[in-house]
C-alpha cells in the first residue's frame, strides 16, 4: 500500500486550489504604485477545488455541489488604495468582504466557518490573507489574490 501523507494545513502544493480569471469588464489603469485588481472577473479555470474542500473535510455530496456552483462565479472588486470589496456570486451563495489591506476584518473561510482575517502585500501584485478560526480547531487557511499579465489568480 502507499504510505499516506499526513494531514496538511493547506499551504502544501497538494491541496492549494488555484482559480484564473480575466477581466470581464476592465476598469481603469492601474498607478505605478498601486496594482488594480478592480473590475469584473470571469473565471477561466479552475484546478484543485475540489482536494482543497476534501482536505477542509466537506463530505462528498456538497463537495459535488460546491465544485459544480464554483464553476461560473461572478467576481466584482472594488478598490481604493487599500480598501477592497470582493463581491463572488454562485448559483449557491453569494459573499461580500470589504477590508483594509493591513488590517483584521472577520469573513467566513471556504466551508464557512467564521474566521478573523488578515489581508497583506505579498508583493506588489499579490495579497495573502491568512484566516484564524474565531471557534474550534480545523486546518490553517488562506487565500490570495494575485494580478498577472491582465489575469486574476486566486
Amino acid at each position: 500500500a502507499e504510505p499516506q501523507s499526513p494531514p496538511c494545513s493547506l499551504e502544501c502544493a497538494r491541496c492549494a486550489a488555484a482559480v484564473r480569471a480575466c477581466r470581464h469588464l476592465p476598469a481603469a489603469a492601474a498607478t505605478a504604485k498601486m496594482p488594480n485588481f478592480a473590475g469584473t472577473w470571469k473565471m477561466r479555470s479552475s484546478e484543485n477545488f475540489d482536494e482543497l474542500l476534501k482536505a477542509l473535510g466537506v463530505n462528498a455530496m456538497l463537495r459535488k455541489v460546491a465544485v459544480a456552483a464554483a464553476s461560473k462565479p461572478h467576481v466584482e472588486i472594488r478598490q481604493d488604495g487599500d480598501q477592497f470589496y470582493i463581491k463572488t456570486s454562485t448559483t449557491v451563495r453569494t459573499t461580500e468582504i470589504n477590508f483594509k489591506v493591513g488590517e483584521g476584518f472577520e469573513e467566513e473561510t471556504v466551508d464557512g466557518r467564521k474566521c478573523r482575517s488578515l489581508a497583506t502585500w505579498e508583493n506588489e501584485n499579490k495579497i495573502h490573507c491568512t484566516q484564524t478560526l474565531l471557534e474550534g480547531d480545523g486546518p490553517k487557511t488562506y487565500w490570495t489574490r494575485e494580478l498577472a499579465n491582465d489575469e486574476l489568480i486566486l
